[in-house]
């Protein structure tokens, strides 16, 4: 069962880096350009700034993509020795900073590292701006950002962009819910502990593998908040099972622990996944059993059911309300990374009672692939 942990009184208390938000999230791909094409068209973000050759920056491309307060710099190394390159070369296109908002940025590395982070980028104060950065699992850094001061665009190094994009057309994203972790077999208490001691995270809640579980495969998860619980950060290992799980093949496709999905919350789930669609988003599909007895499993709900079911959105409810929610396929050939968007009617939890659904949804799609 899904546990709730300590309450948002006691981990402000252990605020210490005094966490204001994601500031962005960096992804390494293999084409940038076309990546942000991507995110314009099909996820209606918008191009907000660039930096590169022709800015002076030499050894990459990054492109900045927006919507609400969701912030996605797109990057791609110039030089086939750099380590981003060997980090695209074994992972394909992936997450490789989750980049976080602080008060004091070199203050967050410093204690961070006596708490036993490893130091990633020493910190540095360019323009206003000061960076720092600390490793976590597999290859992802976090980087503290502090810009309170910097009247520039996006950070320095980048010039804005396209001020009527034409490309974009915005589906209603608002912000990021959380960002799920997956680890090796035996490492998800180990990057708890990190969380907790080294960052000051509490665990938010938990699942065992029979919370998350199908009659083939299993996995454990464990949610780390911070920031006064606005930030999340849900960790998730195999669990023994029949044959190979989800996480399994993520880890032997990505080659390492990385990130696995993005939540990016919603103002009207139903509006946003048809748009999506429209635009070209591929999502997991939902079998008609499963809307059988959706009214007596959550009770009464705002939205048609039969919309839901047309769109295959899934539906859980907790103690303080209910929550809606839908997963993309991959988004990049390799299985590893996708989406989830969700919107919360009051919920706290994770769709624990979509689990099986989604499982089994999610191998489906391995046994089309030959992995499962």
């Amino acid at each position: 069962m899904p546990q709730l942990a300590r309450g948002v009184e006691q981990e402000a208390a252990a605020d210490f880096l005094r966490l204001r938000a994601i500031h962005h999230i960096e992804f390494l791909t293999g084409n940038a350009k076309q990546a942000a094409y991507f995110y314009r068209a099909a996820f209606g973000m918008k191009l907000t700034a660039y930096r590169g050759p022709e800015t002076g920056i030499r050894d990459r491309v990054s492109y900045v993509v927006e919507q609400g307060h969701i912030r996605f710099v797109l990057t791609t190394p110039l030089s086939p020795d750099s380590f981003e390159a060997m980090l695209l070369s074994r992972h394909g296109d992936t997450v490789c900073d989750i980049a976080l908002e602080v008060d004091d940025a070199a203050a967050a590395w410093r204690e961070t590292t006596r708490r036993g982070a490893q130091p990633a980028r020493l910190p540095q104060t360019v323009n206003t701006v000061t960076r720092a950065s600390i490793g976590t699992y597999g290859d992802v850094i976090h980087t503290f950002v502090e810009c309170q001061n910097f009247a520039g665009t996006f950070l320095p190094g980048f010039v804005s962009q396209n001020a009527n994009d034409t490309v974009s057309r915005p589906v209603g994203l608002t912000h990021i819910d959380h960002i799920v972790g997956n680890v090796e077999l035996g490492k998800m208490n180990h990057w708890v502990r990190f969380y907790e001691h080294a960052m000051g995270f509490h665990l938010y809640q938990h699942f065992d593998d029979k919370d998350i579980s199908t009659e083939y495969s299993a996995l454990m998860s464990k949610v780390l908040a911070g920031g006064h619980d606005r930030i999340k950060f849900p960790i998730n290992e195999p669990a023994q099972g029949r044959r190979k799980s989800q996480i399994d093949e993520y880890l032997e496709t990505h080659r390492g622990p990385g990130v696995q999905h993005i939540a990016l919350h919603c103002r009207n789930i139903i509006e946003t996944v048809t748009l999506l669609r429209r635009q070209g988003v591929e999502f997991l599909k939902t079998p008609p059993e499963y809307y059988r007895d959706l009214a007596d499993r959550v009770g009464r709900i705002s939205e048609p059911l039969d919309q839901l079911e047309e769109l295959g959105i899934l539906v859980d409810r907790d103690d303080e309300g209910y929550m809606l929610q839908i997963f993309t396929q991959p988004v990049q050939d390799r299985p590893t990374l996708f989406f989830e968007i969700i919107q919360r009617k009051g919920s706290r939890s994770f769709g624990k009672g979509n689990f099986k659904a989604l499982f089994e949804a999610i191998e489906r799609e391995q046994a089309r692939r030959g992995n499962l």
